[in-house]
């Protein structure tokens, strides 16, 4: 693939640079790397922390609003799935009409749809303004990475994207702790009202310091039957894992999405081989680099996703930890994710990706290992070492399979190759909790009434069995009212030993999720079409 020149172009009311868009403009400050990156972390830190800060306030919410479980379910299963299938669209869209200006109508729409959240009086408003945010969000996502890669030279684009993806993990994985203190000491929609500020100042410093740059050969029609092909593909694919766990895997439902979404995937490829200017090029795929890169974004999320919905409910509900401490208790894999993206993408402009995206996988690898071999009363010291490891694991994955990705696509596709990047992992992350989740349900169902009947327990019902192994996937104890304590001490003993049999069995095989990931790390390399970005200027 051939490198593209750039153009830049202004909003309305700015002046043309005076200087290379990899450096400052005649004010200092539009267009400037680093204030640019700045920029786009505020924005992406919204969606990030959206992602995990809403599972603390999902308790209260429902209790607040009178929704029942499956109701709640949707406030996060609606973000995903809108998020999930509107990406690469979106990408496309940025790189057609510029990646400014989509970044900001994404950061405009995202902070106004919070603040409706914040503002409603029932469960189906709250659930519709989710699934808005996920739309907006599936716009600044990849605009986000798009300016970045026009912005940089090759020279510092790993440590801009390290820098990147330590704002996306920070705000994951600190999640939790904000959620927090938020639902405890204000209230639940102060977690999405604080998104309005953060919004306001992502978009004044989008107005302020963003440059607009377009390839000379950007698109300039849209590929509408491969939109909705796909859209409906991905849509199917991720419903299929969100309601396999209610459905369960071996019924007709799940099996008819997933078919479905194959068909509709396959109809998708015919297709753009067929239009002239497909939404996104399948000549992208035959870079083995690029593919091995959304494959590796696939797996890490796997990993990194599936293990840490467990240990959430592990901390939670067997340590008996509050949601903050859960949150902080988590602080070693957030401290090693901010410590370690930069630190990698400066190993990765050095040393290339190969090695420090097989070495980072290899370290997740040993991470998810080390967490099937936590019990009942693992001290914290040990809890620590693994979620260190596991953070110094992901960031230069979350780096390096990144720039694999954006690095690999010619400029004009750096939005849809941003949107690919992100979908990768969405799908990750579901594939992950859905599929882990089987694992669990399955050794938890297998193994439950065994430990019951050692324990001495009273015999329990085939509903009784099925309510009570319910409870104990997420750490619950299934106490009935009014029992006696030395009853309720046996039930709990059960209960957590049960679920962390389901969570080693578990973590293991998410272990071996990224041991394959680290052959597929062996076929990446260095992004071909990372000098199609900036020009060198004053960085």
């Amino acid at each position: 693939m051939t490198s593209q020149t750039t153009l830049d172009k202004t909003g309305p009311g700015d002046q043309a640079p005076s200087t290379p868009s990899g450096g400052a403009s005649a004010s200092g400050l539009r267009g400037h790397p680093w204030f640019t990156l700045i920029t786009v972390a505020v924005g992406v830190m919204m969606v990030a922390l959206d992602g995990t800060i809403v599972a603390i306030a999902n308790p209260a919410i429902q209790k607040d609003l009178n929704a029942s479980f499956a109701e709640v379910q949707w406030i996060t299963n609606g973000y995903f799935l809108a998020l999930a299938v509107s990406l690469i669209t979106a990408g496309k869209l940025g790189d057609r009409f510029g990646h400014r200006q989509t970044f900001l109508i994404g950061v405009v729409g995202f902070a106004a749809a919070s603040g409706a959240i914040g503002m409603s009086s029932s469960i189906a408003l709250v659930v519709t303004f989710r699934v808005l945010q996920g739309l907006f969000g599936a716009l600044l996502m990849p605009a986000a990475l798009g300016l970045l890669r026009a912005t940089f030279p090759a020279e510092k684009l790993n440590m801009a994207i390290g820098i990147w993806g330590m704002v996306i993990g920070a705000s994951t994985a600190g999640g939790p702790i904000l959620g927090g203190v938020l639902v405890e000491h204000v209230n639940w929609q102060s977690v999405f009202f604080i998104n309005v500020p953060v919004g306001i100042l992502a978009v004044a410093l989008g107005v302020w310091i963003l440059l607009d740059h377009r390839a000379e050969n950007a698109p300039r029609s849209f590929d509408l039957l491969g939109i909705a092909l796909l859209s409906a593909a991905m849509f199917c694919l991720v419903w299929a894992l969100i309601k396999a766990p209610e459905w369960g895997w071996g019924d007709g439902k799940t099996w008819a999405f997933i078919v479905g979404s194959v068909v509709l995937f396959a109809a998708f490829a015919f297709w753009e081989t067929k239009v002239k200017e497909p939404l996104i090029p399948l000549g992208l795929f035959r870079s083995i680099p690029l593919s091995a890169g959304v494959v590796l974004m696939v797996l890490m999320a796997i990993a990194f996703m599936g293990g840490l919905f467990f240990v959430t409910f592990y901390l939670q509900n067997v340590h008996g930890m509050s949601p903050i401490d859960a949150g902080l208790h988590l602080l070693p894999l957030t401290g090693m994710m901010i410590v370690g993206s930069p630190l990698a993408g400066a190993m990765i402009t050095k040393l290339g990706p190969r090695v420090p995206l097989a070495g980072g996988m290899a370290c997740t690898a040993l991470a998810m290992y080390g967490m099937s071999t936590l019990e009942t009363d693992t001290g914290s010291a040990v809890m620590s070492l693994w979620f260190a490891l596991l953070g110094l694991g992901l960031a230069p994955v979350m780096v390096g399979a990144t720039e694999v990705i954006v690095g690999n696509a010619p400029m004009e596709l750096s939005g849809v190759a941003g949107g690919l990047q992100q979908a990768a992992m969405q799908i990750g992350g579901s594939l992950g909790t859905a599929v882990l989740g089987a694992v669990m349900a399955s050794k938890v169902d297998s193994d439950l009434a065994g430990n019951w009947a050692d324990a001495g327990l009273p015999p329990l019902t085939a509903a009784q069995e099925h309510q009570a192994s319910e409870a104990v996937q997420v750490g619950v104890p299934p106490i009935a009212p009014g029992t006696p304590e030395a009853i309720a001490t046996k039930i709990t003993g059960v209960a957590h030993d049960t679920f962390i049999s389901g969570m080693s069995l578990a973590s293991l095989v998410a272990a071996g999720v990224a041991v394959v990931a680290v052959l597929v790390a062996m076929l990446t390399k260095r992004g071909a079409n990372a000098e199609a970005g900036a020009g060198v200027g004053h960085i």
